[in-house]
């Protein structure tokens, strides 16, 4: 493939060198709005930018045609607003609050036991964790809004707060400190004991890989897609 990465800070080298490992070709290197002249023959575009760009990021790339994966998180509110535009344009845009592997697993672990603590609402609180590196803008994270977004789906509580305290809220805590990654946790306490479910990335080369994967499936599709629908779970 011919790629465009638009936004070449960390996340973009990674995806760059994961890239190249697997065969791939980067032939461009965006830190602003794309324009046509800017993605020299790309084939697909991966985005990482910040969330104030995001939106119109992935509409000029649609907008010139191209196939679009983007990692970028905090444009939660616009999300609608971009899968009606992606189909109306006949694109095609994989999104994904966290394109680990591993934390797409998780995601599915953490469903799954909120089914088994269902039973056991009165006897264990959930709290959610999630810590990142101090130049993470967003907070909480994606990551950490789609685990609890899941927990809503699959147990008894109504909804999530980083401020509000109740019997049916989940807490969410976000911390930011130098040098992590991304480490999320869920926890279930009780008078007794607790039971916790932790996904913790080592590095960067883990998001990376999940969007040179992501960018791989998306060829020759059209459509709006998760990473549920790229991992086939």
């Amino acid at each position: 493939m011919k790629v465009a990465l638009v936004g070449y800070g960390k996340m973009g080298k990674a995806i760059e060198e994961i890239l190249v490992e697997r065969g791939h070709e980067v032939v461009a290197r965006i830190n602003h709005l794309p324009t046509k002249e800017d993605i020299n023959n790309a084939e697909i575009a991966i985005e990482f930018t910040q969330p104030n760009a995001a939106v119109n990021n992935i509409k000029a790339l649609i907008e010139l045609g191209l196939p679009t994966v983007s990692g970028t998180t905090g444009w939660s509110d616009s999300k609608n607003e971009i899968d009606s535009f992606v189909k109306e344009k006949n694109g095609a845009l994989v999104t994904a609050s966290n394109f680990s592997l591993g934390v797409n697993l998780f995601f599915e672990l953490s469903k799954r036991f909120a089914e088994l603590m269902r039973p056991y609402k009165n006897d264990y609180q959930i709290e959610i964790e999630e810590v990142h590196h101090t130049q993470k803008l967003d907070a909480p994270s994606g990551t950490a809004i789609t685990l609890a977004e899941h927990l809503l789906a699959y147990s008894d509580y109504e909804n999530w707060s980083m401020t509000e305290k109740s019997p049916t809220t989940i807490p969410v805590r976000a911390l930011r400190v130098d040098e992590v990654p991304g480490t999320h946790s869920v926890t279930y306490t009780s008078a007794i004991d607790s039971l916790q479910l932790t996904h913790t990335a080592h590095s960067r080369k883990g998001f990376a890989l999940g969007a040179v994967i992501a960018a791989e499936w998306l060829s020759g599709k059209k459509g709006v897609f998760g990473m549920k629908d790229v991992l086939g779970i």
